[in-house]
């Protein structure tokens, strides 16, 4: 398990019409503050923050096909040279990490190459660099 510490950030709120958003920087627009979004926007901000990549670098929920499917990926983390190489899928506080999510990010991985391969309920984390196939643990998420 890797250890995050999500640093302070002043996010930007309000409340309308019952419900809580959050000003999504990345995407320049206000999302409903959901427990799974509130761990998006804080691994993203610790992505910046304390691994140093630029927010340039950083993809937040396109959608992607899988196969016939379209799915949306949560965080998709691009290098120096605009290739992806690291995918976060992120889950509310409240979702146990299991192999379906592990299963589900591999998924995404047919579709989007990378080498690196990251879970979190912003409780936990658990991260992966896939070399010829084997998922090798990672102790700690990779800085630029």
């Amino acid at each position: 398990m890797i250890k995050i510490n999500f640093p302070e950030h002043p996010f930007k709120t309000k409340k309308e019409d019952n419900k809580e958003y959050i000003f999504d920087e990345f995407r320049k627009r206000w999302v409903i503050l959901s427990p799974e979004e509130w761990v998006r926007q804080n691994f993203l901000h610790y992505l910046m923050t304390e691994k140093n990549y630029p927010a340039s670098w950083l993809a937040v929920e396109r959608e992607m096909k899988l196969g016939e499917l379209s799915k949306r990926f949560d965080i998709l983390v691009f290098d120096q040279r605009a290739k992806p190489f690291m995918m976060i899928e992120c889950k509310s506080m409240d979702v146990e990490l299991s192999e379906n999510i592990l299963a589900q990010v591999v998924r995404y991985n047919m579709a989007i190459p990378v080498s690196i391969l990251v879970i979190t309920n912003g409780r936990h984390t658990f991260g992966f660099n896939i070399e010829s196939g084997v998922a090798i643990p990672l102790t700690e998420i990779p800085s630029n």
